[in-house]
């Protein structure tokens, strides 16, 4: 990760992305941005490829959240099951 300690307690950041061919806006925090560059890298995709497909999984829920808190959840969840494989 190349965030530095002060980053860490940084605003979130609105970026510009284009999902599903439409362009959109997601406003995260620089730390969630880097690890979703990193989640993206680690599977071999572009990140708005990662993005859309968190966005179908999100839709597809019950109660679907906003995109940002999705993409949050998405990234905890995914450390978490790389975590308890990890022990």
């Amino acid at each position: 990760m190349d965030l530095e300690a002060d980053d860490i307690f940084h605003p979130p950041v609105k970026r510009s992305i284009t999902i599903a061919g439409h362009q959109t806006s997601i406003t995260l925090e620089p730390l969630f941005w880097q690890l979703l560059l990193d989640a993206a890298d680690q599977r071999g995709v572009p990140i708005n490829a990662l993005v859309a497909q968190i966005d179908v999984q999100r839709l597809d829920s019950e109660a679907p959240p906003g995109l940002a808190t999705a993409i949050r959840l998405w990234l905890a969840h995914d450390l978490l099951g790389n975590f308890v494989q990890a022990d």
